[in-house]
């Protein structure tokens, strides 16, 4: 049996198993999922305390191997106005959707009031530390570290990435026989981390049914029948993005079967939906790039890290969305201008992001405050926050989804044979050009 087949049936266990206990009232039983969501907890420690190894070790083989510093800047250009583009587009189709629907014109002023004073007081903490979140020139300036081991120990995987980048890319100038020690160091690194990944992820069944089934267990349909029409704007919204816009990209734009991609890829938005955070899917995510889709490691380790960081389309959706309905709740008109500047802020936004569960309920206040709902952030925040476990565990999967399209165009476009990697082991160690494998090079020119 496939492992996403696992991890599938896991997912289905889990919500039948959580919503029997919620809704017959069986206490020994939300007590028992509580009791072992550790081992879900314990999965997505040991998948997160791979990501540092990870990211440092692909990113600086692949960056070092690229040679030609221009090729770097080509496939950066490509990932990054990839990711903008499809970006602006979801938060384009969440609009369009809240115009049609208008979830916010359909719930009663009582259930309002209800729900914004129950979590009245998380609404208010997140408010609070989003006040703390820097500007946008901060923002620029913390991706350089003054320190990149100490942004690894702190898990700031942008600025970890800008380092890696620009050390990857001396790498690649130096002597051959120092250039080679170097990336046959990392090379084992990556390859050791990819083992541990296999290792860790047979525990992933168990932990996927763990997890969902306390989440149920504990929320129910309660909260989502009050938020029904907003919560199925959202995930309708998402699911025409995943399928809809990335299937056609596939199609075009990496020349794959939209079927074959997303059967290959299926595992990975299982696992995103389950832990709620990109970066704890990263080492799953680059994995399957490689061996299922056939995205070599130069396109893969730069593509996928810094995709788990800056491309948040599924986030960037959802805050569309809650923007329109908080305004249609409160009577607040949203016009053309208004609604452009929701795209241009949910995009930039969305960037910041950090790649960790419910990080898009704290840039969402900046997308309130941008179109004059400042005043209503609280309160608005307050009555979203029941759903939004539920709806972040939908956007994580949706923004790991469009990190692999990603990956698959950028390959593509390079000339890769998108062709799963036929492997009788789980890594395929890929050997290092050595000096004397190396065409020599006419004296008095550089590499």
């Amino acid at each position: 049996m496939q492992l996403y087949t696992k991890i599938f049936i896991g997912l289905v266990v889990g919500v039948a198993v959580g919503l029997i206990a919620n809704l017959a009232g069986l206490v020994w039983l939300q007590q028992g999922l509580v009791a072992l969501r550790p081992v879900g907890t314990a999965f997505i420690k040991l998948i997160t305390m791979l990501v540092v190894p990870l990211v440092v070790a692909s990113l600086l083989v692949g960056t070092a191997s690229l040679g030609d510093i221009r090729k770097l800047g080509r496939i950066g250009g490509k990932t990054v106005a990839y990711y903008l583009v499809t970006t602006a587009i979801a938060v384009t189709i969440g609009l369009i959707l809240s115009n049609i629907i208008r979830p916010g014109s359909r719930i009663d002023p009582a259930t309002r009031d209800s729900l914004a004073a129950q979590f009245s007081s998380e609404a208010a903490g997140r408010v609070a530390l989003a006040a703390e979140s820097p500007g946008v020139v901060d923002v620029l300036l913390n991706m350089i570290p003054s320190n990149p081991f100490q942004a690894a120990a702190q898990m700031e995987l942008l600025p970890l990435i800008v380092f890696t980048i620009i050390f990857g890319a001396a790498v690649s100038l130096v002597a051959d026989e120092r250039r080679d020690a170097v990336l046959n160091f990392f090379h084992g690194v990556n390859d050791a981390v990819m083992v541990v990944i296999d290792w860790v992820m047979k525990l992933a069944p168990y932990a996927v049914f763990v997890l969902i089934g306390a989440v149920v267990a504990e929320f129910g349909l309660d909260l989502l029948r009050s938020l029904l029409v907003y919560a199925l704007t959202v995930i309708t919204a998402l699911l025409i993005h995943a399928f809809g816009t990335y299937g056609a990209l596939v199609r075009a734009l990496a020349r794959l079967n939209p079927v074959t991609f997303f059967r290959r890829i299926a595992e990975v938005p299982l696992v995103a939906f389950s832990t709620s955070s990109s970066n704890a899917t990263l080492p799953v995510t680059m994995e399957t790039a490689e061996e299922k889709l056939g995205v070599s490691k130069e396109v893969s380790s730069f593509v996928l890290p810094l995709g788990a960081t800056i491309n948040m389309d599924g986030t960037a959706l959802y805050q569309a969305v809650a923007v329109m309905f908080i305004a249609q709740i409160y009577g607040v008109p949203m016009g053309i201008a208004e609604q452009l500047t929701i795209v241009l802020t949910a995009t930039l936004a969305s960037i910041g992001a950090a790649g960790v569960p419910s990080a898009g309920i704290i840039t969402l206040i900046l997308v309130l405050n941008s179109v004059g709902l400042g005043t209503q952030a609280q309160a608005g925040i307050a009555l979203i926050l029941g759903v939004d476990r539920i709806l972040d565990m939908m956007r994580t999967a949706v923004n790991v989804t469009g990190d692999l399209t990603a990956a698959a165009f950028v390959a593509r476009s390079e000339g890769e044979e998108l062709v799963p990697r036929p492997v009788d082991h789980p890594i395929a160690i890929a050997p290092i050009e050595t000096h004397a494998e190396r065409p020599r090079t006419p004296a008095g020119q550089r590499r």
